[in-house]
Order: C-alpha cells, then sequence, then structure tokens
C-alpha cells in the first residue's frame, strides 16, 4: 500500500465516530457538524490537532500533512456562500444549454453533429482496416496450410 494510506485498523477505529461520514483506504469525509464546530473552535485560536482530539480523531492517525489539508479546505468552505454543505448533491456538473441566444444554441448543435460526423468517419475507418487485417491474415493462413 501506500504511504499515506489508513490500514484496516485506523478504518475500524475512525469508522464507528459520528462527526466521520464515510472512509476509505485513501480518503476521509467529514460530517458538516464536524466542519462548523472545528471552523469556529479554529477561528478562536484552538490547535488543530486539539479540536481533533476533542472530537475523538487520533492526529497521529491522521498525519500532519491531512490535519493541515482539513484547516485548508474547511477554511475555503467557511468562505463560499454555501457554507460547509455538500455542493456535489444540488450541482450535476456544467448545463450546457445555459441562457443561450438561438443563434448560439444553433453553432453549438451544428458543432456537435460535425463533431459525430468526424467520429462517424474515424470509426468506419477503423472498421475498414480492421476487416483488411483480418482478410489478409486470413489469406496468410490458407497459403500456409496449403503447403
Amino acid at each position: 500500500m501506500g504511504v499515506n494510506y489508513f490500514t484496516d485498523e485506523q478504518i475500524k477505529i475512525l469508522k464507528d465516530n459520528p462527526y466521520i461520514e464515510k472512509i476509505s483506504y485513501k480518503s476521509i469525509k467529514y460530517s458538516q457538524k464536524f466542519k462548523m464546530e472545528f471552523w469556529s473552535r479554529y477561528s478562536q485560536g484552538e490547535a488543530p490537532s486539539s479540536i481533533l482530539s476533542s472530537f475523538d480523531i487520533d492526529p497521529h492517525i491522521l498525519g500532519p500533512k491531512r490535519i493541515s489539508n482539513i484547516v485548508q479546505r474547511i477554511k475555503k468552505e467557511a468562505e463560499r456562500l454555501e457554507g460547509f454543505e455538500d455542493t456535489r448533491k444540488h450541482n450535476a456538473g456544467r448545463p450546457r444549454t445555459r441562457d443561450m441566444s438561438p443563434e448560439e444554441k444553433i453553432a453549438y448543435l451544428e458543432h456537435k453533429i460535425a463533431y459525430q460526423k468526424q467520429e462517424i468517419e474515424f470509426l468506419k475507418k477503423i472498421r475498414s482496416l480492421e476487416r483488411e487485417a483480418y482478410w489478409k491474415l486470413q489469406k496468410k493462413n490458407t497459403k500456409s496450410s496449403k503447403k
């Protein structure tokens, strides 16, 4: 395993913590309640490792790099309009047709059609080359079996 991966024992210890929503060998996801409380205490000057200890999360398991990353991520989330809410639930990605004018929509769809035509031509060429290689192989095999 990698250097920064959690062991099975560490996962068992951390999985039972109510402030941890999800944990894998590589990553850990904290609850919204944890993030809000962590940020309020960190803003008052409390050290990250002591905050983690008070939430029954062993700072030695996480290591200094992960602790630093927690602080940086929670700082960023505190500055967002959404706060500590998980925005992945609401945003499925960038919308394709954001308030486009009819001319923009037409240009977008024309571009999409041209791209798909190129894809089709590419696939036809690959199929043709595969057939050609197959026939050459068949021809070679029939010549060698006649000898």
